[in-house]
């Protein structure tokens, strides 16, 4: 993702806490901001379970990338500049398979 399309994102998210007035009405609460994505997680789980279509997926998945985002913004810090930093640091782990899975962790013996 480029810079100007996530300023573009984050602009937009931000204006629809500005709509609904996030920050004084409890939208912001970060644990609050918890529950609402665990909820989308599960609404994602639900669309691979139960096989739903790509659209389907792609609108939950949204759903919890705006949520993100959101937190971001009710946390006071750069999603994409976190992004970034964590994925230099990811990129220089090794992999390992996991009950026949890959898995790229900061494994610990």
């Amino acid at each position: 993702m480029n810079k100007d399309s996530y300023k573009e994102m984050l602009a937009v998210v931000q204006a629809f806490h500005d709509k609904h007035d996030f920050k004084n009405t409890g939208g912001e609460e970060l644990t609050y901001r918890i529950a609402l994505m665990a909820e989308e997680l599960g609404e994602i789980s639900a669309c691979v379970t139960k096989g739903k279509d790509k659209a389907a997926l792609a609108e939950e998945v949204a759903d919890l990338f705006i949520l993100l985002i959101g937190t971001a913004i009710a946390a006071d810090f750069d999603l994409n500049e976190a992004f970034w930093a964590k994925m230099e640091k990811i990129m220089q782990r090794e992999s390992k398979m996991v009950n026949g899975r890959i898995r790229v962790s900061e494994f610990r013996d």
